[in-house]
């Protein structure tokens, strides 16, 4: 079987690493542009859709969302009906970040896809879907306490 996990994973460190070293300029550390889109997209989100969003747990999400308030690129706000309830939102910096950091991942897809026919980048964007799909019953499965057989 072809290792494709492998190169997903690549790919990913890859684009990472480079994303965390250019986006080091505006001090968002490692992984935080993540969650900033996110919540840039997504105004008002709560932290465990976010989590849910990035796949990732709540205790990570939360230590990064600490450092992004705590930087000033978001806040939190109270829902109207329940008190308890965090939205997240951007701050004004945070809003002046979010264009470069999209123009980063348009540029990164760009590249990625360089040489690619429409046809292809279709099929490898609903493969890849596919891809996740299936990855995410096992997440939802184990992060729920369960243990993976294998």
């Amino acid at each position: 079987m072809k290792e494709i996990l492998r190169e997903i994973g690549m790919i990913a460190r890859a684009l990472d690493s480079i994303s965390n070293i250019e986006f080091k300029e505006f001090d968002l550390t490692k992984g935080q542009y993540l969650y900033l889109v996110r919540i840039c997209e997504n105004p008002g989100v709560i932290q465990e859709k976010l989590a849910e969003m990035i796949k990732v747990d709540r205790t990570t999400a939360a230590r990064a969302i600490k450092k992004l308030e705590l930087n000033g690129f978001i806040e939190k706000q109270a829902d109207n009906h329940n008190k308890k309830i965090k939205k997240l939102f951007p701050t004004t910096k945070g809003e002046n970040v979010y264009p470069f950091i999209k123009r980063e991942n348009d540029y990164s897809n760009t590249v990625a896809l360089n040489g690619f026919s429409q046809k292809e980048i279709d099929i490898i964007y609903n493969l890849l879907q596919r891809v996740r799909e299936n990855i995410e019953k096992d997440w939802e499965f184990v992060k729920k306490g369960n243990k993976r057989e294998y």
